[in-house]
């Protein structure tokens, strides 16, 4: 009589055979092996395309942010010469401006337009509330039809680009409708 222990230790000395796969099976195998590589290359790939994304519009919005922390920083060292520019601005228009004041008046202009400084708002300009403060308005009906136009320039105004650093102050005309005359008698009857 041989017990299970007698077994066991045959079975173990006899190496075990292993079975040869199926060909359709790695077949199978492969072909999902391939599919999975596939996939992962196509998530990597996505992956890799957002990032560069991200990393495009990181630059543009830092680059976007520099400059507007650059036009900022000009406008506001600028908008500390406007009184400075004001007084200029008077003094010619006084006929005070000469000589060596007049050379460095000048330099001082040339050098805040050259960083983009430009002054605005003249005489017969159509009133824009968005470049022009009214500091006064008046109906005239010598004033031109249409739009109301700047009679007068209290206060040149300033701006760099599109960013306004100063309004313009001014007085406003506007054109007067002729009101239609009416007759005294009618009135009176009337009433």
């Amino acid at each position: 009589m041989t017990s299970d222990r007698d077994f066991t230790s045959e079975a173990e000395g006899v190496p075990e055979q292993e079975a040869a796969p199926a060909p359709e099976a790695t077949a199978q195998e492969e072909e999902l092996a391939v599919s999975d590589l596939a996939r992962q290359l196509a998530e990597r790939t996505a992956d890799l395309q957002r990032l560069q994304a991200e990393y495009v519009n990181y630059k543009r919005r830092v680059d976007r942010d520099r400059e507007a922390q650059r036009v900022n920083a000009t406008a506001a060292v600028l908008a500390s010469f406007l009184p400075v520019l004001d007084d200029i601005g008077r003094a010619r228009d006084h006929g005070e401006l000469e000589g060596g004041f007049k050379a460095v008046a000048d330099s001082l202009v040339q050098a805040t337009s050259a960083h983009g400084l430009e002054a605005f708002g003249e005489r017969g300009d159509v009133f824009d509330p968005m470049l022009h403060e009214a500091l006064m308005h008046r109906l005239d009906a010598d004033a031109p039809e249409g739009e109301p136009t700047v009679d007068a320039i209290m206060q040149v105004g300033y701006r760099i680009g599109d960013k306004i650093l100063r309004p313009a102050r001014v007085s406003v005309v506007e054109h007067e409708e002729a009101e239609p005359e009416v007759d005294d008698e009618s009135e009176s009857t009337a009433e």
